[in-house]
């Protein structure tokens, strides 16, 4: 098999494109994204802006952490020690996993300038009402806290993103490949 034969097969094509498009956010995110803190400290400070207003307009009290340390981002309902919002889950590596399944799958560029946002802003928000969540949960008992971040959210947050993917094949795609 040449390599123009195995470009042409559709699935060859989409796998690496997809690795392709990895490989150049890799390097995008860590070496400059990242390291300028503007993406991530944006993500982060708007998550925790509708966190505390969701929690607040749920009529939570809510613990003023900016006291105690402003380079960490916490919130908490008062009478807990709150939840920590880090770069490993502001979602800004699965916007762009989900990105670059889009943008890899084919598809008209027209459609995937309009559901890449909005795809996008699901994730985002389906990450607000988790933290929001999280906050709930280390008010309630903290003991749940741990397996609720690490697989119950993750499950859910995975789920979204997989159904997002799925939506755009049955959707707005114009082959399906597998």
């Amino acid at each position: 098999m040449n390599l123009k034969h195995a470009l042409n097969n559709p699935i060859n094509r989409f796998i690496s494109t997809a690795l392709s498009l990895y490989i150049l956010w890799f390097c995008l995110y860590k070496f400059w994204l990242n390291p300028s803190r503007y993406i991530d400290d944006a993500v982060i400070h708007n998550l925790k802006w509708l966190s505390v207003n969701g929690l607040s307009i749920l009529g939570f009290d809510l613990i003023d952490f900016s006291n105690i340390d402003s380079s960490i981002t916490t919130l908490g309902i008062d009478g807990s020690h709150g939840v920590w919002i880090g770069d490993p889950c502001n979602g800004v590596e699965i916007f762009a996993l989900f990105s670059i399944f889009i943008l890899a799958y084919p598809g008209r560029i027209i459609n995937k300038l309009i559901y890449i946002p909005l795809g996008i802003l699901a994730i985002h928000l389906s990450n607000a009402l988790r933290i929001m969540a999280l906050a709930y949960i280390a008010y309630i008992d903290t003991s749940w806290l741990e397996f609720n971040h690490n697989y119950t959210f993750t499950i859910i947050i995975y789920t979204l993103v997989f159904f997002l993917w799925w939506f755009w094949v049955k959707t707005f795609s114009s082959k399906v490949l597998f």
